[in-house]
């Protein structure tokens, strides 16, 4: 999750082109939101007693988002590429949201069924 989010950050720096005030602001209202979900997955995970990210490192081996830091890239091409990882997230968090009810979880799997519906 935190992988998509500087991914999205990094594509409200670099967008260009005439709809840019447009875009620029889709993807910082995006990305504030990915960050929201990500402190409270965080804060889940501790709660269940697992570990949380630990470093840039961690971040680097568990991300499962291909990094993109072409310069040449349209704004259309990164809300595309951002629509797909999005995509994968929702399914991501289909798969963690079944672990959850598997294991009892009632909390995890509520909130997963929250950003899900948002996706």
């Amino acid at each position: 999750m935190f992988a998509l989010y500087m991914k999205t950050k990094n594509f409200h720096w670099h967008t260009s082109g005439p709809h840019f005030r447009d875009f620029h602001l889709l993807l910082d209202d995006q990305a504030d939101r990915i960050l929201a979900v990500t402190d409270v997955i965080a804060e889940r995970v501790r709660k269940v007693g697992a570990p949380t990210l630990r470093s840039i490192g961690d971040i680097s081996r568990r991300q499962r988002f291909q990094d993109n830091d072409a310069e040449s890239l349209t704004a259309f091409q990164m809300l595309a590429e951002l629509r797909e990882d999005n995509l994968q997230m929702a399914a991501y968090l289909r798969e963690t949201h079944d672990i959850c009810e598997e294991q009892g979880d009632v909390a995890s799997a509520s909130f997963l069924e929250t950003w899900i519906d948002e996706a």
